[in-house]
């Protein structure tokens, strides 16, 4: 328990207690649990979590008596906060005119009363465990080892309030410099599509109606550019890709079955005789982010297909589950990953700088969005690999 270790400041101790936003709160069972004990323990018919308020004492939790809130003045837990004891006990024998000065702040007349004042961190006092009894009474010291301990429990459930409204407001922050950063990706993004389409049509154009006239090494600035420009539009695509994935984790969870939903993305890549893409008949996903999975499974896929350099293109699809799980794997003939790289390729901005079919580099963008899908599901995804013969990629998405 933290003890009172700087002097008495209301100013600075209602600040404190404005920290925990716990005035004006609704029930909670957690308190309740603990008054239940601390009247057990103690063997009297009312027990309270009073919060000492500017000018009134509101209890978080009270067991035998219907208010839930006092006057501050002249009530015995704002007596309790002034002194620099660890346990206050008042007997009326011992304390008549405290007890006399109290009629008509509580609903019954009382002869005995225990608090002890919580602390918090700095040791302001901002609350009070307290028993109280009609009748005069004696605490032994096990009962009043047993409070002390209800007390501690008290302030942990105050201090875990305390954290949880900071960790939401960091995560406000968060949230709303994410957003600015997304809107800042976005604006930026679509300020440079534009001219950049029109290098690219000009340097398709340029290329085409002079092809022949220029010499070997034009001709190769030129192709550069083109090749060049292309890298930088799927960069930019992949940018864009990446901060609208948190959209798609927005989406509803349904049913989906998995076939019909694969067919409709192979059929947008098995455009071509030398692909052949295997994937499984007659399976129910429950309660899935179907948006997400598609978005999974066109980045595996079309990255099987466009890294790979063999003469038949290969991309088989598996599917498991167990209880807590649904397991999925993409397994390509492609060119592979070699080992040191493994590690890295779900970093964002991570490429293996190999070119793909057509010649373009990766941008570094498409795995990171991947593994922020499948992490968000609450799985985990990995890949085996061996260069010049193929990648396995095994994820899992979290059954709900």
């Amino acid at each position: 328990m933290q003890h009172k270790i700087v002097p008495f400041n209301e100013k600075l101790r209602r600040a404190a207690l404005k920290e925990y936003a716990i005035l004006n709160t609704g029930p909670d069972s957690d308190y309740d649990n603990l008054t239940f004990l601390a009247s057990t323990v103690c063997d009297t018919p009312v027990a309270k979590i009073s919060v000492v308020d500017k000018d009134r004492i509101w209890n978080k939790s009270a067991l035998g008596i219907q208010h839930c809130e006092t006057s501050r003045k002249h009530s015995f837990c704002d007596y309790a906060i002034h002194q620099d004891t660890d346990i206050v006990i008042l007997k009326r024998s011992e304390y008549p005119q405290l007890f006399e000065s109290s009629k008509g702040v509580y609903d019954q007349d009382y002869s005995f009363y225990a608090g002890i004042p919580l602390y918090n961190f700095q040791g302001h006092a901002i609350a009070v465990l307290c028993v109280l009894d009609t009748k005069e009474r004696d605490l032994d010291e096990i009962q009043k080892k047993a409070l002390f301990a209800l007390a501690e429990q008290t302030l942990n459930l105050f201090e875990f309030r305390k954290q949880k409204k900071k960790l939401y407001e960091v995560q406000v922050k968060l949230k709303e410099k994410y957003q600015e950063l997304e809107r800042f990706a976005s604006l930026v993004s679509h300020d440079l599509k534009s001219p950049l389409a029109n290098i690219i049509s000009l340097s398709e154009l340029l290329k085409d109606e002079n092809k022949g006239k220029f010499d070997e090494e034009t001709s190769q600035y030129l192709q550069f550019l083109v090749e060049s420009s292309y890298s930088l539009r799927n960069y930019i695509d992949g940018i864009l890709s990446f901060y609208r994935s948190d959209h798609v984790l927005q989406k509803d969870y349904t049913n989906v079955d998995l076939h019909k939903m694969l067919k409709g993305i192979v059929d947008l890549y098995q455009v071509a005789d030398d692909i052949h893409i295997t994937y499984p008949d007659d399976i129910m996903l429950n309660n899935v982010n179907k948006a997400a999975l598609t978005q999974i499974f066109m980045n595996l896929i079309g990255n099987a297909l466009k890294y790979n350099d063999k003469d038949s293109r290969k991309v088989d699809i598996a599917f498991s589950k167990n209880e807590t799980h649904y397991f999925f794997e993409v397994k390509d003939n492609g060119k592979g990953i070699a080992k040191e790289k493994l590690d890295d390729i779900f970093n964002l901005f991570t490429t293996l700088e190999t070119a793909d079919r057509d010649g373009n580099m990766g941008s570094g963008i498409g795995l990171a969005t991947v593994k922020k899908l499948v992490e968000s599901m609450g799985g985990k995804i990995h890949v085996e690999s061996k260069p010049g013969e193929g990648s396995s990629f095994k994820f899992s998405v979290k059954r709900i």
